[in-house]
């Protein structure tokens, strides 16, 4: 069984976003196990003077999440051509974690926005800062967002690349080959 975290880039009940992660946990297929995280209104401001150990529990229940899942599965919003604040400041306290969990993690992002060009800049603002953590990024293409089929799709294809990964001595070398081809 391969984990699937899906995190949500917005915060308003109703998102499209939040809405888009459901879908995709619905048409999972039964190798996979998504599961949405909703606590990223509960991480407070990153300052680092507050970076104390130990962290706040929603820091720490995030941290948790991303470290026992496979893989993490963003859906985000484009606010301004780049990623909401509040998802931002999730991935800076992630960053301070000293296991770093998003190193070596596979990390889809995708998104939807009501504007003109959708989620467009706001994924490929959103690319630089988990590959400063050393995930392996990847945003489907156009062809590959058919929005259910393609997440379905996505999670399928590289469930299994996943599971090897986990088999194999040179599990990153791998991950890096096979993660989101």
């Amino acid at each position: 069984m391969t984990r699937i975290l899906g995190i949500s880039g917005s915060l308003r009940r109703d998102s499209h976003n939040t809405n888009l992660l459901r879908a995709a946990a619905e048409a999972a297929g039964p190798d996979v196990e998504l599961e949405v995280y909703d606590g990223l209104k509960e991480i407070p401001p990153y300052d680092e003077d507050d970076d104390l150990h130990p962290r706040p529990a929603s820091v720490a229940s995030l941290v948790d999440a991303i470290a026992d899942a496979d893989g993490v599965l963003f859906s985000t919003p484009e606010y301004n051509g780049g990623i909401p604040g509040t998802l931002k400041n999730a991935i800076d306290w992630v960053s301070r974690d000293d296991e770093n969990p998003l190193d070596g993690k596979c990390v889809l992002l995708i998104g939807t926005s009501p504007g003109a060009l959708g989620a467009v800049r706001g994924l490929w603002h959103a690319r630089q800062p988990f590959e400063a953590q050393g995930a392996f990024v990847h945003i489907p293409s156009e062809e590959e967002v058919d929005q259910l089929l393609a997440v379905r799709t996505v999670l399928e294809t590289h469930s299994a690349g996943l599971a090897a990964s986990r088999a194999t001595p040179d599990a990153r070398l791998l991950e890096a080959q096979s993660c989101w081809r």
